[in-house]
């Protein structure tokens, strides 16, 4: 029987003692990710700076559990404003830039952490498990 294991990031984390991710067998589902600039530790100016590291993490976060961005099959974004979404799709197509392979997504708007003006999760599906 697979175990349970919390994936950390160098870098990123929650103030409160909870993992970026946690991977059970070949599924990899993400804590919320947003546009941290690891260097200050805030979120970043800008929607555009928060898009770009919040994909940024995404990477990183999927590929500490084992995987790649190819093994992403939906992300949930949420922004305080969704009539901007052009900053996030500018992110997503750098990111995914293949539309035949592209994950789905869901922009929805929300109420964030004051700062924050955009945040995601995702869901992976690797294709080996450990």
């Amino acid at each position: 029987m697979t175990k349970r294991k919390s994936v950390y990031v160098e870098g990123f984390g929650h103030k409160n003692p909870i993992p970026a991710a946690c991977r059970l067998g070949n599924i990899v589902t993400s804590g919320i990710i947003y546009g941290l600039d690891i260097a200050t530790g805030k979120p970043a100016d800008g929607l555009q700076r928060q898009c770009a590291l919040m994909f940024a993490h995404v990477r990183s976060i999927v590929e500490a559990a084992g995987g790649t961005l190819d093994d992403i099959v939906k992300l949930n974004v949420w922004m305080t404003d969704r009539s901007q979404r052009q900053a996030i799709n500018d992110a997503w197509l750098a990111l995914f830039p293949d539309p035949d392979t592209r994950p789905a997504r869901q922009t929805m708007q929300g109420v964030l952490t004051p700062g924050i003006l955009v945040q995601c999760d995702f869901l992976a599906v690797l294709e080996v498990s450990p």
